[in-house]
């Protein structure tokens, strides 16, 4: 029995890698292991997540354990309060309205309880409020034994091939054993990805064609994942291979064929249920609509069974996922997961917003939707409507395994109703203490072996530690030291007038933090220690995983303002953010889309007008061919190519530093980029 005071019901809640064996090229990758905070409002707003609520009293009863609490009052208003015993326990959530005092159910298999409470609007979860006293077994022995099922989700996003653990991420080994560990609490566990577990990663995964990772998941017990824009980096053949390693479920719900997307007897779904514990979940998913604009043109073209040419579509509704979600129960599903790779961008106006949240407000039927694709870490409940539609938990994590999700359900199996969900958000540093598994570690050094002689090769030495990452992310945002550091080596290798190259092409810090260095001798960033620092061939693919090449066409005046235009639209976390040199601009993105550039000029302050005026300009040949969004502005036909590559260029301006005796100095802005409404 499930009680609260209240007399309102309970609710429940790729680009395409051009590897070649040319050896210059150094077609490699990595991804950025950045450690992004909880979201927050802005200072200039009143809106913030709510304080934690206060624990007055918490004991065990015959009926469970009864916990009182001191409700909150917050903007964005509260919409529900989260009460947990942790995991294996049956979590409730209850409206903003309850007194404050619930009784948790006691599971059958439950042995203890450490109480939090935390409370919930949209722009987030609470801190929790933790009782200090945790219920051993013998204290749970006054309780009476509910006939309810807890279950357990454990969710990665975004791994992006991070299978070498760090002091920041976890890695294979760590993530093997910590999965495992959970299972053994919860029978009932699924074990679940949003997609991007591949692409732009680190050349342990890339050079081996991302199939280390998909061992690793193997390895991890993955139960499914959908894809992301990035299981797309490479041709749909390449993605058959991967169908055929991988001893999980692909998923996709928003595809317009699912035909190419198989290897042998393997094959992506539009659902599958997966029966454990006495429960079936079902798992539906969906890929980001932006998935063309972001990868290389031709990626998602294939040749059906009568010899036609086509090309898959992603759609940007939710039709198919919803379709998806009731044909899952229709088969015998008692819960649906929908995986969907569209993420939280940010906490606004008292709304939290991104794709995520735009396709979760149409989403119908699932219990817990599951986002990803902006690399950050958030969560809320989606309130029913009305008592006969449940509440609908949101969670996303962090890229690159620097943590995952661990969320517990309450539900009854017979009546299939959910009556509470607790997102438990798991970092690197909770799980100290337990043991790397050996068969990871064993995975991860065989493939870094082979790597280690052609990456651990000094090119050089920089001033300073390129950053990357943030809140909102520097190199999507603003002016950064790479974008500046490598537009301008562009600009002076092709011996053009601009450069423009789009910030999501830049995948790490540099000297990298997606790679371990084998020499110890070399300096790198750490606590207390000042540059300068020493960089390898590793760190640079690091820095650029896709194998770009550069290309030199004409751009007319109006076509760069139309570019600058394209690349603000969606700031502050869209790659297309457009890095430059050779001329400034600003812009204001408080202006709706289309007019936020504001002024644009030369490097003396010439204006440069929105005419036919033609000058010629270096991109790389992603955006070239319209990747990012930016169709029409570069003029193809007109486009040369030299046979450099971006890495190429980086990799020779530091070792020209190195030769000359030179530290490379980690440029500072120059005020080439500048948003007026800061």
């Amino acid at each position: 029995m499930i009680t609260h005071t209240n007399s309102a019901r309970t609710q429940a809640p790729s680009l395409r890698m051009r590897l070649t064996a040319v050896a210059s090229s150094l077609v490699l990758a990595t991804s950025a292991l950045v450690v992004l905070t909880s979201p927050q409002g802005t200072a200039a707003e009143s809106y913030s997540v709510p304080s934690a609520p206060t624990i007055t009293r918490a004991y065990v009863t015959s009926a469970g354990i009864t916990v009182r609490f001191q409700t909150v009052t917050a903007s964005p208003a509260v919409t529900n309060y989260v009460i947990s015993g942790g995991q294996g326990s049956c979590p409730l959530v209850v409206p903003a309205n309850t007194s404050g005092a619930v009784t948790l159910p006691v599971l059958k298999e439950q042995t203890s309880a450490t109480i939090t409470v935390q409370a919930v609007n949209a722009y987030g979860f609470s801190a929790a409020a933790k009782w200090s006293k945790t219920f051993t077994a013998a204290d749970l022995e006054k309780a009476s034994r509910s006939n309810l099922t807890g279950v357990q989700l454990l969710q990665l996003s975004d791994f992006h091939g991070a299978i070498e653990g760090t002091s920041t991420n976890a890695g294979t080994a760590l993530l093997t054993s910590a999965f495992a560990k959970d299972r053994s609490a919860v029978a009932a566990t699924f074990t679940l990805s949003s997609g991007d577990n591949i692409g732009a990663a680190p050349a342990i995964s890339s050079e081996f064609e991302e199939l280390p990772t998909i061992e690793s998941m193997n390895l991890m017990k993955f139960d499914a994942s959908t894809f992301g824009n990035h299981e797309h980096d490479r041709p749909l053949a390449h993605v058959q291979k991967v169908i055929g390693a991988s001893d999980f479920q692909w998923v996709a719900s928003n595809y317009s064929s699912l035909d190419p997307l198989k290897s042998g007897a393997k094959a992506a779904k539009s659902y599958v249920i997966v029966d454990r514990g006495g429960v079936k979940v079902g798992i539906v998913g969906a890929n980001t609509k932006e998935t063309p604009e972001v990868i290389f043109p031709g990626n998602l073209d294939y040749t059906d069974a009568s010899g036609a040419k086509k090309t898959l579509l992603i759609s940007g509704s939710v039709v198919g996922v919803n379709k998806a979600i009731a044909d899952a129960k229709a088969d015998g599903a008692d819960i649906v997961v929908a995986l969907i790779h569209e993420g939280w961008a940010e906490n606004s106006g008292g709304a939290a917003k991104g794709g995520l949240l735009d396709l979760v407000s149409q989403i119908k039927g699932a219990a817990v939707v599951f986002g990803g694709h902006s690399h950050q870490l958030f969560s809320t409940i989606k309130p029913g409507a009305n008592a006969r539609i449940p509440n609908t938990v949101i969670a996303q994590v962090a890229n690159a395994g620097v943590s995952y999700n661990r969320v517990q359900i309450c539900m009854d199996a017979t009546s299939k109703k959910v009556f509470g969900t607790w997102v438990d958000n798991v970092t690197v540093a909770r799980m100290a203490g337990i043991a790397p598994d050996a068969t990871g570690a064993a995975l991860v050094k065989k493939y870094k072996d082979q790597l280690t002689a052609k990456l651990d090769v000094k090119i050089g030495s920089v001033s300073a530690l390129f950053p990357r990452g943030g809140s909102p992310a520097v190199e999507r945002s603003g002016e950064t030291p790479m974008g500046n550091y490598l537009a301008d080596l562009m600009r002076a290798a092709a011996k053009t007038d601009f450069a423009i190259t789009n910030g999501g092409g830049l995948r790490d810090t540099f000297p990298a933090a997606g790679y371990k260095v084998v020499n110890t001798t070399y300096k790198r960033p750490a606590t207390g220690v000042t540059g300068p620092f020493d960089v390898t061939l590793g760190d640079a693919i690091s820095v650029l995983p896709f194998g770009n090449s550069i290309a030199t066409s004409k751009i007319s005046g109006q076509q760069l303002w139309d570019a600058l235009e394209n690349g603000v639209s969606q700031y502050p976390s869209a790659g297309r953010f457009p890095q430059i040199s050779g001329f400034k601009f600003t812009f204001d993105s408080s202006k709706a889309v289309g007019s936020r550039i504001q002024t644009v000029t030369k490097l003396d302050g010439t204006a440069i007008k929105k005419d036919s005026t033609m000058y010629t300009v270096v991109t790389n040949d992603f955006m070239l061919y319209g990747g990012d969004g930016y169709v029409g502005f570069f003029n193809p036909t007109m486009a040369k190519f030299s046979g450099q590559l971006l890495l190429d260029i980086l990799v020779n301006g530091i070792k020209a530093d190195m030769a000359a005796g030179k530290v490379t100095e980690t440029p500072k802005a120059d005020g080439r980029i500048v948003r007026t409404n800061a």
